[in-house]
């Protein structure tokens, strides 16, 4: 029996960690914890959201620019939709308009690394 989701993992260009520390830690405000010691050395940082964990590891050729149609992607569930919009156009990150889905407004983006995120909020 699967009893929940501890992580996902995203993937950033070897060397571009601090600039994924900027953007997610920095501008999300999501917390970063330590890597366990047997895993420092592969680059990359842990972040923690509640129960959960967001991965972000490295590649040696990551290219996530060609992948405007892909559906894979990380959704965060907020507290405030029009904040994070705001927010997010403010700073010069274009907003993509999901398909509407019951009971949640959402919306999509692409983090500066090309990877797809989604903020969605339950409806009012």
């Amino acid at each position: 029996m699967i009893s929940r989701l501890h992580h996902f993992q995203i993937t950033v260009p070897r060397g571009a960690e601090n600039e994924a520390r900027e953007f997610y830690c920095d501008f999300l405000g999501l917390k970063e914890i330590p890597k366990p010691e047997s895993l420092a050395g592969r680059g990359g940082f842990w972040l923690e959201l509640g129960e959960m964990q967001v991965h972000i590891g490295t590649e040696d050729s990551v290219d996530n620019s060609g992948r405007e149609l892909s559906k894979a992607h990380a959704a965060y569930l907020v507290d405030d939709l029009g904040f994070w919009r705001a927010r997010l156009e403010t700073n010069g990150v274009k907003i993509l308009e999901g398909v509407r889905i019951p009971g949640y407004e959402r919306f999509e983006f692409r983090d500066p690394f090309g990877n797809r995120v989604e903020f969605l909020q339950a409806a009012s």
